[in-house]
């Protein structure tokens, strides 16, 4: 007799499978009663479309001998087909093929009963056209039972949500009959709790006008949102475009000021079928929002290849941009992520987050300071880390214009240590995270990050390690970053404070830096500077209007917007390269390597250990020449 193993292991005699069949049919009688109702409904209306529903003596006896046989075989092509594991309340579009399998093969069965059976078994053989009729009202029967079982409890589900919510729901319009409207629709349609209740679509796709999608119907384009919101007393409109560029998003949310009307917005689609949050989070648009742009887009095997399975060591782990990079080191497979951060609380931060998300993960927290050698060769011997994502550094551009002897000790002769000891414990991979700040610098902060290149690139040659370094500009919502300020101003009232009208940034996402940090690294022979393409740059005025007016407010007249005068360092745009330079393209469209003016050897060891001089001894004047010395193409004041 043939064995099987159960789910706990233990072998058990083949004859429990029917057993098993049996129990799951003894399971659930009102189903099975359900079907067989709907399985002989099926077969007397067959014969009587076959019949004209006019039955002769001879006529009726066969029928009455058939239906059995008929039924029984239709169960069991149900039951093959695993048709009676299904959860009636969950069954959809995804179970579909197992009802077209069964009503196939019990077609196929009945068909050959048809034509196998001898003419002396007449009264057994079906019609072929009573066959035909009956497969397909039996199984287009239970599974509409299905549907039907399905809807009705859709329907409860979002009537108990209501419950006792107290007040109407609140009418809205759905902008964007895409993927991401459909999923949007669905959870709300399905969530009474949510308290809305949607009144169409908006789309510009002239294809879709007039279309319904999960019974709602699109009702016209973004130019009728003012008559629309008017005729149908909507509440707000849902933006359900996961996709939306940031010209695209600016364009509704100006629609929406001037009819008036309060704009809100789904997660990104990605967020979504990643499953990291819920369709129905509908929240207020960000400034985030609107500086966003369009999903980046990695060569995820590239990158997965550059981290899966290794020991990937991330300084500075606490920071915005260290901390997202961990993040995406854990989400592509990492064989361990060490966490390396000074600031106790922060580390504590990210590694609990990071543990969450990722239970299975090796996650080490490491408190360290990338300038203490001894700690630093110890962690180096105990993990050797296969890659090193560098991104400890002081970022502050007033700060380090008081402090320049820590901006020297953290971010040129903490970069040269840790990048030795790499080399020293045969490192794969090496990347400095840079800034745009580093090209023609007129701050202590810039011209630091612009050395460190040079020390990384000057490493490049002496060890085995693949040294690369990553420039991009400002991240949106990084600790001290201008977003965070203007938010923490407005919610006070005002005023806003910039230092200069035409003062311009670039912005990138902590995640699309992070991610395209990860691709560069991957893509790197050594040697490189990659420039990350940051779109068109944002003058600062226009971003605190913007700010001001998702609030609800009047720029200048709810809110004061005031000029304090450029701090020292700052300078009113930010570039991509210097005096010499030029950028080539590479096989990522948003990602750029600079031809950079290569010092030698001799040059960069006389600089550190000038640098050690001065940062040692405090001489800060002396300091703020040297860089300009160092860097021609520097406009450091003393």
């Amino acid at each position: 007799m043939s064995e099987e193993r159960s789910q706990d292991g233990l072998k058990v005699e083949s004859k429990a499978v029917p057993m098993r069949v049996w129990q799951r049919l003894l399971n659930r009688p009102v189903q099975v009663g359900l079907d067989l109702t709907v399985l002989l409904a099926a077969f007397w209306i067959a014969y009587g479309l076959r019949f004209e529903f006019v039955f002769g003596p001879r006529t009726l006896s066969e029928a009455m001998g058939q239906a059995p046989v008929a039924v029984l075989v239709q169960v069991a092509a149900l039951l093959i087909a695993g048709v009676y594991s299904f959860v009636w309340r969950y069954v959809g579009m995804a179970e579909l093929s197992a009802f077209l399998r069964a009503a196939f093969w019990s077609g196929v069965v009945l068909v050959a009963l048809r034509l196998g059976l001898p003419a002396s078994l007449q009264h057994w053989r079906m019609p072929l056209s009573v066959i035909l009729f009956d497969t397909v009202l039996a199984f287009g029967g239970v599974l509409g039972l299905r549907l039907l079982r399905r809807a009705l409890y859709e329907r409860y589900e979002r009537v108990r949500n209501v419950g006792g919510k107290s007040g109407r729901r609140k009418p809205v319009l759905l902008v964007g009959a895409g993927r991401a409207g459909m999923l949007a629709a669905k959870e709300i349609l399905n969530r009474g709790d949510l308290g809305l209740e949607i009144r169409g679509f908006v789309d510009d796709n002239s294809e879709k006008q007039g279309t319904v999608i999960q019974g709602v119907k699109v009702l016209g384009t973004s130019r009728d949102l003012p008559r629309l919101v008017a005729e149908l007393d909507i509440d707000h409109v849902v933006i359900t475009i996961a996709t939306a560029s940031r010209l695209e998003l600016r364009r509704i949310i100006e629609i929406c000021e001037q009819v008036p009307v309060k704009a809100r917005i789904i997660p990104g689609l990605f967020e979504i079928l990643d499953g990291t949050v819920e369709v129905s989070r509908i929240r207020d648009v960000e400034i985030e929002d609107l500086l966003g742009r369009e999903t980046v887009r990695l060569d995820e095997e590239v990158v997965r290849g550059f981290v899966a399975g290794k020991a990937v060591m991330v300084t500075g782990a606490g920071g915005s941009i260290g901390s997202e990079l961990a993040r995406q080191v854990a989400r592509f497979g990492a064989g361990s992520v060490l966490m390396v951060e000074r600031a106790e609380f922060a580390l504590f931060e990210v590694d609990r987050e990071i543990r969450q998300a990722w239970p299975e993960q090796s996650v080490v927290p490491l408190v360290a300071d990338v300038g203490d050698r001894e700690r630093m060769v110890g962690l180096l011997q105990t993990f050797r880390p296969a890659v090193v994502l560098h991104a400890a550094a002081h970022k502050h551009v007033p700060l380090m214009e008081t402090n320049p002897t820590e901006a020297v000790k953290n971010n040129i002769l903490a970069t040269r240590l840790l990048g030795e000891l790499a080399g020293e414990a045969d490192v794969e991979s090496f990347v400095m995270i840079s800034t745009d700040k580093a090209v023609r610098p007129t701050s202590i902060m810039g011209a630091s990050k612009r050395a460190a290149e040079l020390v990384v690139q000057d490493l490049n040659g002496r060890y085995r390690t693949r040294f690369t370094s990553v420039r991009f500009g400002n991240v949106l919502g990084s600790a001290g970053s201008v977003i965070p300020i203007f938010r923490q101003q407005i919610l006070e009232g005002g005023p806003l404070t910039i230092t200069h009208p035409d003062m311009v940034r670039y912005f990138m996402t902590i995640p699309e830096a992070s991610q395209l940090v990860l691709q560069a690294g991957a893509m790197g022979e050594g040697g490189e500077v990659f420039i990350l393409d940051m779109g068109e740059p944002v003058r600062i005025l226009d971003l605190a209007k913007d700010m001001i007016a998702l609030y609800g407010l009047k720029p200048f007249e709810d809110v004061d917007i005031v000029f304090t005068g450029v701090r020292p360092g700052e300078k009113l745009f930010e570039e991509l390269e210097t005096v010499g330079e030029s950028i080539a393209k590479t096989i990522h469209p948003k990602i750029l390597v600079g031809k950079i003016n290569r010092y030698s050897r001799q040059q960069v060891s006389e600089a550190l250990e000038r640098f050690v001089e001065l940062s040692q001894n405090g001489r800060e004047r002396d300091l703020r020449r040297f860089f300009s010395e160092f860097l021609p193409e520097a406009r450091i004041t003393e």
